[in-house]
């Protein structure tokens, strides 16, 4: 299949005029490094994960650097931390010549490295995999094709079946690389915890319950939950507050990255499963929620998103402020339309005139209903 162009390109092409260096952060396999070498063929690539290279570039780090000033695409850099404090010095000393590209999966790990030894010196930008709008042309898949499929891009350029594609991603990556970094000494623990974040999709993440349900310490479950999102497998959605600590304090939701991981992880393995799986409506939410991330992710903005539940545990999925106007999204994955879906709205996070209500559905009619837009999910972006 030939390469899927990625709307983030834009910003890189308009970031590249400001900055020497592009950081390039995302989940395993989301593109990264595919987007790297399509938009800079010219630049000689270095891949981290290689052991030796590692070993070369941590051993003599400006020998490393020396025939490369002018710049390269570094992968997997958060394994040469050090590396960054002397390409400070080239790309200082040939701003106006220099084109280094880094690319990282551990978000928190390679953004501290990057701002503190490059601040100034680079753009940051984050890639999650393929979005609807993305795929638009490519293919042209029903609502639970595109649940059990995901958004990997390798998942479409292999045509491979998706339940192989994320037993070998969960195997490589989950199992192997998060493992090491948490120290996991009984695998089957780790499992089970990660398969329990995934039945508690669209839920908020209660670390004590979970850490009832595994059989460790709270603290531990709390671990393995920062592990599971600096490494994008994970996305914790805060409550809105006017009061901005509270929106850091009080209990995230959890939703997956990518929902192809999260119906694997659940041991769906085909659409009629799906359809009658009492899960697939918090599936359906975590896909739409991805899609509005990924629409602002890929125009370089952070996404500002919240869920908001009011003292008598009214919720509305999503809100977020935009031009002094609050917007309130629910999102159903039914296909007909019932007024049970306008009950969240009886709740508001700002001044009930500046309100504006959306219902996100799987339906195809979109119009106004009762001061309400219904929208169809594969046309959320309209209200981004």
């Amino acid at each position: 299949m030939d390469y899927i162009s990625r709307i983030i390109e834009a910003e890189v092409r308009i970031l590249e005029n400001h900055f020497p260096v592009i950081t390039l952060t995302g989940p395993r396999q989301s593109g990264k490094t595919t987007l790297a070498k399509q938009l800079y063929p010219e630049l000689p690539y270095f891949n981290f994960e290689n052991p030796d290279l590692r070993l070369i570039a941590n051993g003599d780090p400006r020998a490393f650097l020396t025939p490369i000033q002018q710049g390269a695409i570094f992968d997997e850099v958060q394994h040469v931390p050090e590396l960054l404090s002397y390409l400070q010095q080239i790309v200082d000393d040939n701003r106006s010549n220099s084109r280094f590209i880094l690319t990282g999966s551990n978000q928190f790990e390679l953004l501290g490295k990057t701002v503190q030894s490059l601040a100034g010196r680079t753009a940051l930008l984050k890639l999650l995999p393929l979005s609807l709008e993305e795929l638009k042309g490519h293919y042209n898949l029903n609502t639970n094709r595109l649940i059990l499929n995901g958004f990997y891009p390798g998942l479409y350029n292999q045509n491979i079946d998706p339940i192989r594609f994320y037993r070998n991603y969960y195997e490589t990556y989950l199992e192997r690389d998060l493992r090491q970094m948490v120290q996991v000494k009984d695998l089957s623990m780790f499992q089970k915890f990660i398969r329990l974040c995934a039945g508690r999709t669209g839920n908020i993440f209660n670390a004590s319950a979970i850490a009832n349900e595994v059989g460790v310490a709270t603290n531990t479950i709390q671990a393995w939950m920062s592990v599971l999102e600096a490494s994008y497998v994970v996305m914790l959605l805060r409550p809105y507050y006017k009061n901005i600590g509270k929106r850091l304090i009080k209990s995230p939701k959890i939703y997956f990255y990518d929902v192809g991981l999260a119906a694997y992880l659940l041991g769906i393995e085909n659409e009629n499963q799906l359809s009658r799986d009492p899960l697939r409506g918090a599936l359906f939410e975590n896909m739409v929620i991805m899609e509005m991330i990924k629409y602002r992710y890929n125009r370089g903005s952070d996404h500002q998103l919240y869920y908001y539940r009011d003292s008598h545990h009214n919720e509305i999925d999503i809100v977020f402020e935009k031009a002094g106007d609050f917007h309130a999204i629910e999102i159903k994955s039914a296909q007909t339309f019932h007024t049970d879906f306008l009950k969240g709205f009886r709740t508001s996070p700002g001044p009930s005139e500046k309100l504006i209500k959306t219902v996100c559905y799987d339906g195809e009619y979109e119009g106004t209903i009762n001061d309400c837009q219904l929208l169809n999910f594969r046309n959320i972006s309209g209200v981004l």
